[in-house]
């Protein structure tokens, strides 16, 4: 059996001294070699200075794929263009292309109101220099009118020209495998244009209750009555959520998964426990 590939998830940090930090988390993981890194966007391109910034930084330092977010909500296709074409010119061949959220007071969805109007623009533009990954939802968007329609989204997606799509973080596997059979039932060669699950290290409990709120990722009920009966003692809680988690990816590697994408939080641990844990270094 074939190791999954790996990845990592950055947002950027609000101050010089988080940038510092995060260059020197990037080194330290970088040395797991994953396959790439990916860099969130805010809002309407509330980070964007910071995006660039970091996204700029990290690939002076080289090696390994940087892929950066590019959200299209609020934004004008002069916008896009523009980014598409710095990053480009960093030598970058890597997206992930999402819809991302409106920021607050705005009014108005932009020349590109949905993620899979951001693929067909990054594909008729840019042709094929970009690999290309977009958003996917094993337990359905928040949003969705139904489970059925946001599968058919995500299908729309893959047929507009994404490569492959990163999982909202999830504690069932079955959730996964669920989503997986939807796409090859509607023609989709999961060998080829794949799904990584995304994964979500427990280290907090309020902060992983706060995500998932936001989300709607399912917490399981016996994960969320393990993390109460814990109250505030994070070492329990930080080798609990590990076990969840490892457990999930042994599981998640016996059927198959092509990758997983590590929702950092931008630390260095557990994300290099895990994978190292799990094999996927060796």
């Amino acid at each position: 059996m074939s190791k999954p590939a790996f990845s990592f998830e950055f947002f950027p940090a609000n101050t010089d001294k988080g940038h510092e930090k995060l260059l020197s988390i990037y080194d330290e993981l970088n040395k797991l070699s994953p396959a790439y890194f990916s860099v969130t966007y805010g809002a309407g391109g509330s980070t964007r200075s910071r995006t660039l910034d970091i996204v700029q930084a990290l690939c002076a330092r080289g090696g390994t794929a940087i892929a950066p977010h590019m959200s299209c909500i609020g934004d004008d296709k002069s916008e896009i263009t523009g980014l598409l074409d710095h990053y480009k010119s960093l030598g970058i061949k890597r997206l992930v292309a999402l819809r991302g959220d409106l920021p607050s007071g705005q009014v108005g969805m932009g020349e590109l109101p949905f993620a899979v109007d951001l693929v067909k623009f990054i594909r008729e533009y840019a042709g094929d220099h970009f690999h290309i990954e977009v958003a996917a939802y094993p337990e359905m968007h928040p949003q969705a009118r139904s489970f059925v329609s946001d599968i058919d989204n995500l299908v729309n997606k893959f047929n507009a020209g994404a490569n492959a799509a990163i999982t909202q973080f999830f504690y069932n596997a079955d959730s996964y495998l669920y989503l997986r059979d939807a796409l090859e039932s509607r023609g989709i060669d999961t060998t080829k244009q794949k799904l990584i699950a995304g994964i979500m290290p427990i280290t907090n409990s309020s902060n992983l209750m706060r995500f998932a709120d936001s989300c709607g990722a399912d917490i399981p009920r016996y994960v969320r009555k393990q993390l109460a009966d814990f109250g505030d003692d994070g070492k329990a809680i930080r080798e609990f959520g590990f076990d969840v988690v490892y457990r999930l990816g042994e599981r998640l590697i016996a059927e198959g998964v092509p990758a997983m994408h590590f929702y950092s939080m931008n630390k260095v641990e557990p994300n290099k426990r895990l994978v190292e844990a799990l094999g996927l270094t060796s």
